[in-house]
C-alpha cells in the first residue's frame, strides 16, 4: 500500500472541496445570510487539511493500483462529508454534528433522506450547498476532481471503485478524457433542465436547486412537500428528467458519436424502460378512482416509479397511503435500482439481469449436466469473473442489509419503519414507509442508529467494497 499518495491524493480533494465551497458562500453573501462566516472557516479548515496532506505526503510514486483505488474512494468520502457537515454545524441550523453528518451524507450519495422537520427554515446558501452535494456526488467527487489532475493512467481502479455497477471501462483512451467527457454530457442536461423548468415558471434558485437534485438523483428541494405543490408540467419535466439521469451515460456516449443502433439495442436500458412501463402501468390502474382522474393517476405513479427506481426520492404525493400493491412495487423497485453507470443508486438493473440469466444458466445445467453456456450481455459473452463478483456481490449485500437493519431495530420502532429506513438509505433513495415516509423525516432515530444510517449510505453509493476493504487491516499492510 502506497500510503503517502492515498493521502496526497484525499489532499488534492480536499483542496477542490474548498474551492467548491465557494459557490455556496457566494450564495449566502448574495441573500446577506449569516452563513458566510460558517463557509469561510470552512474553507479555512479544508485548505488547511489539504495542504498540509499534500505537502506532507508528496511522492514520485503516483501508480494507483486497485488497492489503492479503494482506500482513495472510502477515505475520500468520509473526509468529504465530514468538511462538508461543518457549515450545518458551525452556522447553528443543524445542531447536532452526528444530524449535520447524516446530513451532507445523505446529499453526497444522493440520498436525499433527511433528518430536517422544517426545511423551508433554512438558509439559501445552506440549502445550495445540500443541494450542491447531490450534483457533486452524483457523478463522483473523485470523478470531478480528475478532470482537473494528472492522475496516472491507472486510475480507472478509482473509477471502478466510485462509480455504480458492475462494468467500467473507459469511454476513451485516457481516464481523464473519460471522466472530462462524463461531466460535459452531466453539465449539459443539468443546464437544459434548469432552462426547461425556468420556462415552466420555477424561480432561478429553485430551478437550480431541483436540477442539482435531479441530475444527481439525490431529491434535496426547499419544500417539506417535495414538489408536490409545482405544476404538472414541472413535475412531468423532472420525471424525464429523473429517468434520463437513471440511464449508464454510455449510451449518451454512444448517441455523441452517432452509434444509435447500438444505444437502442442496449439490453440494460430497454429492460429499465419495460420495468418503469409495467411498474407505472400497475400503480395507474390500481389508484385510479372516481376521485383521482386517469391523468393524475397517470402523473403521480410515473412520477414516483421514476423517482424510487432512479433513487431519486422527489415525491407528489404521500404514497404511504396508497394501496398495498402500489407500495410493494415501490419497495421493489427501490432494491432494482436504476442502469450502471449512472448517477442513479440500488442493486442496478445490469445485476438483475445478469442474475436471472444466471438462474436460468443453472436450470439449463440442471437439464443437461454435460452443456456449457456462456452468458452473454449487449451481445457479448461476460467474463466468468463478473458473473462471479455479481454473486458475490449480492450475497454481501444482503449481509450487510440485514446486520444494518439489526442494528438500527434496537430503536424500537415498527418493522415496516425500520426496513424501509435501511432500504431507503442503503440503496440511497430517501424516502420509506411508515415513520419514515415521504412527508415525514429520519429525526425520530438516536445518535446510533442515525450513525449507522449514514454508514449504510456510503456503503450503498460506493458498492459496499471500497469501505469494507478501506477497513481492513490486510489493506494497509506493505506487502504487496
Amino acid at each position: 500500500m502506497n500510503r503517502k499518495m492515498v493521502f496526497s491524493v484525499i489532499g488534492k480533494i480536499l483542496l477542490a472541496l474548498a474551492a467548491l465551497l465557494l459557490l455556496p458562500t457566494a450564495c449566502a453573501l448574495y441573500y446577506r445570510e449569516n452563513t458566510v462566516v460558517p463557509f469561510l472557516i470552512t474553507i479555512g479548515i479544508s485548505l488547511v487539511s489539504g495542504a498540509l496532506l499534500t505537502f506532507l505526503c508528496r511522492t514520485k510514486n503516483h501508480v494507483i493500483f486497485a488497492k489503492e483505488g479503494f482506500a482513495i474512494v472510502a477515505l475520500t468520502w468520509i473526509a468529504a462529508s465530514l468538511v462538508g457537515a461543518l457549515p450545518f454545524y458551525l452556522a447553528g441550523e443543524i445542531p447536532s454534528f452526528i444530524d449535520a453528518f447524516f446530513e451532507t451524507v445523505s446529499g453526497f450519495t444522493t440520498t436525499g433522506a433527511s433528518i430536517l422537520p422544517n426545511v423551508e427554515a433554512m438558509s439559501k446558501g445552506l440549502l445550495f450547498w445540500r443541494s450542491f452535494t447531490h450534483w457533486i456526488g452524483g457523478m463522483g467527487v473523485i470523478v470531478f476532481v480528475m478532470m482537473f489532475t494528472n492522475f496516472s493512467d491507472r486510475s480507472l481502479h478509482i473509477m471502478r471503485a466510485e462509480m455504480p455497477g458492475p462494468i467500467v471501462g473507459k469511454l476513451v483512451p485516457k481516464a481523464k478524457d473519460t471522466a472530462r467527457l462524463l461531466y460535459i454530457i452531466y453539465v449539459v442536461l443539468t443546464l437544459v433542465l434548469i432552462i426547461l423548468l425556468r420556462l415552466g415558471g420555477m424561480p432561478l434558485f429553485e430551478s437550480v436547486i431541483h436540477s442539482f437534485g435531479t441530475a444527481g438523483t439525490g431529491g434535496f428541494g426547499i419544500k417539506s412537500d417535495s414538489v408536490a405543490s409545482y405544476s404538472p408540467y414541472i413535475q412531468w419535466v423532472i420525471t424525464v428528467f429523473m429517468l434520463l439521469f437513471g440511464v449508464n451515460f454510455n449510451i449518451y456516449y454512444l448517441i455523441l458519436i452517432k452509434r444509435f443502433k447500438s444505444a437502442i439495442r442496449s439490453t440494460e436500458m430497454r429492460t429499465y424502460f419495460a420495468i418503469v412501463g409495467i411498474s407505472t402501468g400497475i400503480i395507474t390502474a390500481n389508484i385510479f378512482s372516481s376521485d383521482i382522474g386517469f391523468g393524475k393517476a397517470l402523473r403521480d405513479a410515473a412520477f414516483q416509479v421514476s423517482s424510487i427506481i432512479t433513487t431519486t426520492g422527489y415525491t407528489t404525493e404521500n404514497f404511504d397511503l396508497w394501496p398495498s400493491l402500489s407500495k410493494t412495487v415501490l419497495v421493489i423497485l427501490m432494491f432494482i435500482g436504476a442502469c450502471a453507470g449512472s448517477t442513479g443508486g440500488g442493486f442496478k438493473v445490469t445485476r438483475v439481469i445478469i442474475l436471472f440469466k444466471m438462474i436460468k444458466r443453472e436450470f439449463i445445467k440442471l437439464l443437461h449436466p454435460r452443456s456449457v453456456r456462456v452468458i452473454r450481455f449487449e451481445g457479448k459473452p461476460l467474463d466468468e469473473s463478473t458473473v462471479s463478483n455479481t454473486g458475490s456481490y449480492l450475497a454481501v449485500y444482503t449481509i450487510c442489509f440485514f446486520a444494518i437493519f439489526l442494528a438500527v431495530s434496537a430503536d424500537g420502532f415498527d418493522l415496516e419503519t425500520n426496513f424501509t429506513a435501511v432500504a431507503s438509505c442503503f440503496n440511497n433513495i430517501g424516502p420509506g414507509l411508515s415513520k419514515v415516509g415521504p412527508i415525514e423525516n429520519f429525526s425520530l432515530y438516536s445518535p446510533f442508529s442515525t450513525f449507522i444510517l449514514s454508514v449504510a449510505m456510503l456503503l450503498g453509493r460506493l458498492e459496499i467494497f471500497p469501505i469494507l476493504l478501506a477497513a481492513a487491516p490486510s489493506t494497509w499492510s506493505k506487502r504487496k
